[in-house]
């Protein structure tokens, strides 16, 4: 049976973060609350974690995953390389609504790229998101809790609705704010290509492609 545990979005008790954290350790599947929709968490690195992912969601093989990460280190982790300008927007807009598409190190979990050598990752600004990463020490997967196709969720709720006994924790922190998604930008070209629009604004970043979305 998936467990519920209430947590306060904006001052996360710290027990409930190291049981959120103890689960993912362990390769489970954890629903929780960011700065717009509820998001489905699992350990990155683990390629069964991640495997379940797309199979509780019924994703598509060739959506890569949204990563987040608890540091601008922890995204140099995970990245080949990191442009100038790639830095720039990290330093003005992360923690916060914006994932940038980077070059992905070798042997990461192949479905979490979708096999395109790229890693979209961002730092949330949600403190119970990014509390989350922290406790876990590991990037966690974060595409919204949803099947894909359905609309996302902005209440614990409505992720059991969806997914009932097929996760393992729901972080219940009441209604998110809903809206839009991240801003999720290509920077592995310059000027950045928007992959997908949401709350920030790139000067000089190039039209947005449609249905690139990583929901």
């Amino acid at each position: 049976m998936t467990r519920t545990l209430v947590v306060d979005a904006r001052r996360p008790e710290p027990d409930v973060l190291a049981a959120a954290a103890a689960v993912l350790a362990e390769e489970g599947l954890v629903a929780f609350p960011t700065e717009s929709f509820y998001g489905l968490g699992a350990h990155a690195l683990s390629a069964s974690a991640v495997a379940r992912v797309f199979d509780v969601k019924g994703r598509p093989a060739d959506k890569p995953l949204l990563v987040l990460v608890a540091s601008t280190q922890g995204a140099e982790a995970l990245c080949s390389a990191i442009p100038y300008g790639a830095r720039d927007l990290m330093a003005r807009h992360w923690p916060g609504p914006l994932t940038l598409v980077l070059p992905a190190v070798p042997g990461l979990p192949p479905a979490l790229t979708a096999g395109t050598g790229t890693i979209g990752l961002r730092v949330p600004d949600h403190p119970v998101a990014l509390g989350l990463v922290r406790a876990a020490g590991a990037p966690v997967t974060a595409p919204s809790a949803n099947p894909s196709g359905a609309p996302p969720p902005t209440s614990a709720d409505r992720v059991r609705d969806y997914f009932g006994s097929r996760i393992d924790l729901v972080l219940d922190g009441g209604i998110t704010t809903g809206g839009t998604g991240s801003t999720v930008a290509d920077c592995t070209v310059w000027p950045p290509r928007i992959l997908r629009a949401g709350p920030i604004a790139i000067p000089g970043a190039v039209a947005v492609e449609a249905g690139a979305g990583c929901g």
